[in-house]
């Protein structure tokens, strides 16, 4: 009955796990998860485990808003959504699209609390570093926004994951581009933040034969198609799960 009373407690106050570590037995199969590993997304993982709603913001501009695809539908948060109720049954997944094409980092810092914190997500996904080394930002501008804006969402209780820019002629023909990729990557080590490596996982889709290049990219040649949004989303959603610390899979998305 004390191991029941300090389970329960646990799973309304998950800050506590780490606390009563040794008090726990080594998995909880009833909910999937090993409380003795700390989550890389905690909130996500407390909503998982007593089954609660899940609410994700996809924060970012044109490859979230969707450009390139059909219709919203086809867009990767309205597919993430699909697939995260496919896998969590019984959950109530809603994935919320804030995504606007053409906007930099400044642009979405300017809309943070209104399109994101205002919303009181469990996780928000945010894409960046596209467009600013098209609109000039400087790296290191890019990277100290960066930093501070997640600093907030985590304030606010908010979990964070990171998308770097696509890969994509138009962006590998940008002088600087790949500068603010690695400098995602940074910000994600730094902050101990996942991050969705969409580069590579385009690179990989191409190369395994899953896609040609013809089939993932749009007819500007910059955005994603139908075909490649679908893959995103399958990606997206085993990076949360694994981040969550609810599933083990050889294909979790690199830190």
């Amino acid at each position: 009955m004390r191991r029941l009373g300090v389970l329960c407690g646990l799973l309304v106050l998950p800050t506590a796990v780490l606390a009563y570590a040794d008090l726990l037995p080594d998995s909880l199969d009833l909910v999937g998860i090993d409380l003795r590993e700390s989550p890389d997304l905690p909130h996500v993982a407390r909503q998982i485990a007593i089954g609660a709603p899940l609410k994700i913001v996809a924060f970012g501009s044109s490859s979230t808003e969707g450009i390139g695809a059909s219709s919203p539908a086809n867009a990767y948060p309205a597919r993430l959504q699909v697939d995260l109720r496919r896998q969590l049954r019984g959950i109530d997944v809603a994935v919320i699209n804030r995504g606007i094409g053409g906007e930099h980092v400044d642009d979405m810092l300017a809309r943070l609390d209104r399109d994101v914190i205002k919303a009181e997500p469990q996780l928000v996904i945010w894409q960046t570093g596209s467009n600013d080394p098209l609109r000039g930002v400087s790296v290191a501008h890019f990277r100290e926004a960066t930093v501070a804006a997640i600093r907030r969402i985590r304030d606010a209780g908010i979990d964070v994951v990171l998308m770097e820019p696509q890969w994509c002629p138009k962006l590998e023909a940008t002088p600087g581009a790949s500068r603010f990729l690695e400098a995602v990557r940074g910000i994600g080590e730094e902050l101990d933040v996942p991050v969705i490596r969409r580069a590579d996982l385009m690179h990989g889709w191409v190369q395994q034969g899953k896609l040609t290049a013809k089939q993932l990219f749009a007819s500007d040649g910059l955005h994603m198609a139908d075909s490649g949004y679908a893959l995103l989303a399958e990606a997206a959603a085993r990076s949360i799960l694994a981040d969550a610390g609810s599933v083990q899979t050889p294909e979790a998305v690199a830190e």
